[in-house]
This record gives C-alpha cells, structure tokens and sequence, in this order.
C-alpha cells in the first residue's frame, strides 16, 4: 500500500509547549547554558531556590527579560516548523489530518486559519466523544480522509498511541523533534513509489 494521507497528533507535535521553540532559539546547542537551567529547575522543584530566583537567574543565564520568560512557559505554540513542511510539502501530495485528545476546537482557537486550512479532516476526541488509543477513532480519522488505514502515516509523540495505530496497520512515527520527524517523513516517502491522491 502506498501512503495517501499523513496524520498528526496536536499536543506535543503540532502544538507545542512555547519552551520548546523559544530553547531552540535562545539556547540552541550551548549545552553549559541548557544544563545550568536544568540544574535551576531541580534547584526550584527541591524547594532550594524560590520561583522569583528561578525565573530571575534563568533569564539572565539566557539573556532575555524575565518577563519574557514568564509569559513562554507553560503556553502552547503552533509548530511552525512543521506547519511549513505540511503547507510546502505534504499538502500537495498527500491528504492531511488532524487526530487528538483535545477538549476544545483546537483549529480555531490555538491555530491560525491558514494552518486550519491545511488539513482535510479532524477527529478531536471532544467532537468524536473518543480517545486515542481507541481503534474507533483512528478508523474514523481514515473514514474521513477517505483512505483505508494501511494508506496512513500517523504521527504522535506518544509511543503506545503509536503502538496502537500500528496494530491498525497504520503506519508511524514517534515525534521527537521537527528536524527528526522531517528526516523520518521524508525518508518513508521517498520510499513510496509516488503519492495516491
């Protein structure tokens, strides 16, 4: 079987925690800087330094106002990495959908309506009264795509989700990172033998 449609979990792939992005940009690869922030943070959660001295001591490791700092963690963020490669690469070829355990209308209040755009059909466990890993579910996401579940290439940052969704005989990958998950994309469709539409 070919694969027909690409499939993306929301949280924690699509959607990420604002740390995330903001690390890759203000710390990138300088490992002294990320570990003396994780070693703050075991500081704080061991009650040895208090949440003003880990904000105000992170901020100034990083070189960033510390309000700044405040406002990104704990906020979800488009992953705009992977929003590109969707728009740029997949969505000519291939079908796109969107499958999550969401408790609200995640295309329009956390993504832009471009990136709405991108996808050609949602099965969000508050709609589908579903939750991954449940086998219904997925075969609704493929149902609405219009393909047979071997046609599909799920992705999700969470291993038994993936587990499952190949029992289903579903293709997938375990989200890591946006430049891991690329490479494995691209690496598993150039393996096809040409995209079915």
């Amino acid at each position: 079987m070919a694969i027909k449609a690409v499939i993306f979990d929301c949280f924690g792939v699509l959607a990420e925690d604002a740390w995330l992005p903001f690390k890759r940009q203000y710390i990138g690869d300088n490992k002294d800087v990320a570990d003396a922030i994780t070693n703050l943070g075991m500081q704080n959660e061991y009650g040895v330094i208090n949440n003003d001295q880990y904000f105000a001591q992170s901020a100034k490791l990083i070189g960033v106002d510390e309000q700044v700092l405040r406002t990104v963690l704990g906020k979800r963020v488009p992953n705009l990495e992977l929003f590109t490669f969707i728009q740029d690469v997949l969505k000519p070829n291939y079908k796109i959908g969107l499958l999550s355990n969401a408790n609200y209308d995640v295309l329009t209040e956390l993504f832009t309506p471009e990136q709405a755009a991108l996808f050609d059909a949602s099965t969000l466990s508050f709609e589908s009264k579903m939750v991954k890993p449940d086998p219904q579910m997925f075969a609704l996401m493929a149902t609405k795509l219009g393909v047979e579940l071997e046609d599909c290439l799920f992705i999700d940052d969470i291993e038994r989700y993936c587990v499952a969704a190949e029992a289903l005989g579903m293709i997938t990958i375990v989200y890591a990172t946006p430049v891991q998950t690329v490479a494995e994309i691209t690496q598993l469709l150039q393996l096809q033998s040409g995209p079915v539409v």
